[in-house]
């Protein structure tokens, strides 16, 4: 039997009504194979078990000193799952776990109060499993009855401030769009802002609603929340900054066995400032030019490199002068633009000076328009071929129905290696992407107009203001050999290319996107040994909050591209 939605809008609101119905009709199961947790709940009972024997061990070898009260919080199904395993490893570890969770199948699906009710229900069953390990927190239960409708926000003002950018993020990145707040409210992207900043303000008002409500022996010493920047995560991380709680974002990119993470500020921002701090005057040994080289080699000929799970390039580099013939270019200067995917993640709120990327790109394309002494390549991210937002392409198009003989558009369809681009370049202009850190590695100047984690670095030029880029360009262009990086320079962007590859992201079990894969290669009680923790140890200490010790690099003497790494670490 369904329930049509009117009938779901009074029963959503009326007490066990939901919960009844989940039991009885649901027997007890998940609403839909999106918000299912049958693996998770197989795998629960074991899962315990080895995190309460090597809470056992390790407390007669305090692995865990000082023990603290984590309340570590997700939402959707892959990240309830991958944080539930985290909090039994933390418990193992000897600390006071909670794990806090939202029922939300998706983010960008309005859903009725009556089956967020029953999802609640379910993921409560099925976690309650992990009790008395850890503790079960269901923050959907101390969610007051805000809704995007209402006058005002019970919120302090600057909290929903931060809640607002977050969820505007939220929106640009679902649609691949970068403005929202244009044309009819009932627009598609405002419908989404505004279920978006529902959905944060709750997750939010959950939080304070619940710290206000529990006894202080239950209140956390640290927060831990995936990725920091989106969602029901970003809301979370907002509301502990604002409550004075330190708090740890966590994220993973294309290395596995690696993991993103950093306190009081979202990993996702990969701030590098105090590694290249504590890095760049040390020594660059030639067994670490050695790897980064192998990488990069590897990233020109599309081919993977140990556990970098991703192909950069869909063809080897053809070399530059048959590049330059296949794009017919002269004598006069080229100037490479590398553009990131609109609405990236890694774009989103990392502007310096322009509203945003696509305003940098369109003043970019008039300026070069007016230069026909320079040959202007742009060069389309292949990732845009996945994406359904618009394209840089169609930006370009947009201004110049009649591309301008000087501009080469190399579009994300096409196979050309930019590697084969970066070769014959004079001047680079990026916004964020790490094409730009690759030409500095060429020794090309490279002109940053976004917050990317290596500008100002002193390899690239970093400009303020659009003045500023002015300045940068026309000394550039005026004379390109002359302004080549320095020799310095160009070494100090492969010791940061290295230090960035591989001493920035930390050794960890498990990369969410092979998941059930690795926790069968490092089980909690493994991955909590004596073995496991002169692997791991320094990397759970960080995830709980302990200041991060830059003097200890890391190894890729014993990865292993099966299991991720050997049972010995040189550390």
């Amino acid at each position: 039997m369904k329930i049509n939605s009117s009938i779901k809008r009074i029963l959503g609101d009326l007490p066990m009504t939901a919960e009844a119905y989940w039991l009885i009709r649901q027997k007890g199961g998940p609403l839909s194979k999106s918000f299912s947790f049958s693996r998770l709940e197989q795998a629960l009972p074991d899962w315990c078990e080895q995190a309460r024997n090597a809470a056992s061990k390790n407390s007669t070898r305090n692995i865990s000193n000082p023990i603290k009260k984590i309340l570590l919080f997700s939402t959707l199904r892959y990240w309830i799952e991958h944080s539930t395993l985290m909090s039994l490893a933390l418990a193992g570890s000897g600390h006071d776990v909670t794990l806090a969770f939202l029922p939300y199948a998706n983010w960008w699906r309005d859903l009725s109060r009556f089956d967020i009710r029953r999802q609640n229900a379910y993921a409560s069953k099925v976690l309650g499993l992990a009790s008395p390990t850890i503790r079960i927190l269901p923050l959907f239960n101390y969610q007051s009855t805000y809704s995007q409708n209402s006058s005002e926000s019970a919120l302090p003002v600057e909290l929903v401030a931060a809640i607002r950018e977050v969820s505007t993020r939220d929106t640009q990145y679902t649609l691949q769009i970068e403005e929202i707040f244009g044309g009819d409210r009932k627009s598609e992207a405002r419908k989404l802002f505004d279920l978006r900043m529902e959905r944060n303000q709750q997750a939010a008002m959950a939080l304070i609603n619940w710290m206000e409500e529990s006894t202080p022996e239950k209140q956390p010493d640290i927060i831990i929340t995936p990725n920091g920047s989106i969602l029901e995560m970003g809301a979370i991380f907002q509301t502990a900054r604002f409550l004075k709680i330190p708090v740890v974002t966590y994220e993973f990119g294309e290395q596995r066995g690696r993991i993103w993470f950093d306190l009081n500020r979202e990993a996702m921002l990969q701030d590098t400032t105090e590694m290249w701090q504590a890095y760049k005057k040390s020594s660059f040994s030639m067994e670490e030019k050695n790897q980064i080289r192998d990488l990069y080699t590897s990233r020109q000929n599309a081919s993977l490199w140990k556990n970098f799970g991703r192909l950069w390039q869909e063809q080897p580099a053809l070399g530059g002068n048959i590049t330059r013939q296949n794009l017919a270019l002269d004598s006069r200067p080229v100037a490479l633009l590398a553009a990131n995917v609109i609405g990236d993640s890694l774009t989103l709120g990392r502007q310096v000076f322009t509203r945003n990327m696509s305003d940098w790109l369109e003043q970019i394309i008039k300026i070069f328009a007016k230069k026909q002494d320079v040959q202007f390549v742009i060069r389309v991210h292949p990732g845009e071929r996945y994406t359904k937002g618009p394209s840089v392409a169609m930006l370009v198009r947009n201004l110049l129905p009649e591309i301008p003989e000087h501009f080469r558009l190399i579009e994300a369809e096409s196979s050309m290696n930019t590697y084969d681009l970066i070769e014959i370049s004079d001047l680079g202009l990026v916004y964020t992407t790490t094409v730009g850190l690759e030409m500095a590695m060429s020794g090309i100047p490279v002109i940053v107009a976004g917050k990317t984690h290596y500008r100002d670095k002193g390899f690239t030029l970093d400009p303020d203001s659009w003045e500023s880029l002015s300045e940068h360009l026309e000394k550039t262009i005026s004379d390109p050999r002359a302004n080549k990086l320095t020799s310095d320079q160009v070494e100090n962007a492969w010791h940061y290319a290295y230090c960035f590859f591989f001493e920035y992201p930390c050794p960890f079990p498990w990369h969410r996107r092979d998941f059930w894969k690795k926790i069968e290669v490092w089980p909690i009680e493994k991955t909590l040994s004596e073995d496991g923790l002169a692997i791991f140890g320094d990397t759970f200490r960080y995830l709980t909050g302990e200041p991060r010790v830059w003097d200890r690099k890391f190894s890729y003497k014993n990865f292993d591209k099966t299991d991720g790494y050997s049972a010995v670490s040189d550390n």
